[in-house]
């Protein structure tokens, strides 16, 4: 298994401050080729720009915020994102959505701030990366508001519903799966959903260093998430997905995500 793609990785986390090279050689050991550093708010996503520049063709970056930090928003907010999109290894506008599991942030102004943000995707012509908890119909609202923008649209770490993912495919988005498919517990939902994700829908990810999955065999001395553990999440989805053919699924979904963020 060779080629994979971890659509979000929050390699700029202060735990791997340490061993970012290594974590990245690590998953390349393991077959993942390229990987996208999660961008959260301005400073965030300037500073993955800068680091995944140094690594052209490996790793790529996004520029946006967070649900949780649209409270820090003004308009000078999008004029730097916008800078930082313009540099190459930037691919997608985002982290952008809306968080009702948490609040860090008043809903209206999550609102606002996230449509401010499928504009500017709109307006540069960028993939835009999602990120949706317990917010489903106010996300989906908007971005209905927005059509074109959909297609070029990935609702990652989904956690939802079988009838929400759906609705996101059916609105023309791709959907990023995570290591929550393996958790028996919090993943039961998101192990239904993922029946009805067609692969040229679908996108895999580890959301590191965060999610790590529950179900292996033999719990790993971290309780820390890496990329690495990406074919571990791809087979597990494959099992979900009425145990389909793994070297087939990881064909399919790489392509999807090339074609997708075309890298």
């Amino acid at each position: 298994m060779e080629n994979l793609i971890d659509i979000g990785l929050n390699l700029m986390h202060p735990s791997f401050r340490k061993n970012r090279e290594s974590i990245i050689e690590d998953a390349i050991d393991e077959g993942v080729s390229k990987f996208i550093i999660t961008g959260t708010n301005v400073k965030a996503s300037q500073i993955a720009c800068e680091y995944a520049s140094n690594y052209p063709g490996t790793l790529y970056s996004t520029s946006g915020v967070h649900p949780h930090d649209a409270k820090t928003c003004d308009d000078h907010t999008l004029l730097e994102l916008e800078k930082i999109a313009k540099n190459d290894c930037v691919i997608a506008i985002g982290e952008c959505g809306l968080d009702y599991n948490r609040d860090f942030s008043p809903r209206d102004v999550q609102r606002k701030w996230f449509e401010k943000q499928v504009e500017l995707a709109e307006n540069l012509d960028m993939p835009l990366f999602l990120h949706e908890r317990e917010a489903h119909k106010d996300l989906y609202d908007i971005l209905k508001k927005h059509e074109d923008v959909c297609e070029k649209s990935v609702v990652h770490c989904f956690t939802g519903t079988k009838q929400e993912a759906q609705n996101y495919i059916d609105l023309g988005c791709c959907i990023g799966v995570t290591g929550w498919i393996c958790d028996m517990e919090r993943g039961s939902d998101l192990q239904d959903a993922v029946s009805v994700i067609p692969t040229n829908k679908l996108m895999i990810e580890t959301d590191a260093p965060f999610l790590i999955p529950k179900n292996f065999d033999k719990k790993p001395k971290s309780n820390k998430n890496e990329p690495k553990y990406l074919p571990h999440i791809l087979k597990t989805i494959a099992h979900y997905k009425n145990d389909y053919n793994v070297e087939k699924l990881a064909k399919e979904v790489t392509k999807t995500t090339k074609d997708f963020f075309k890298i």
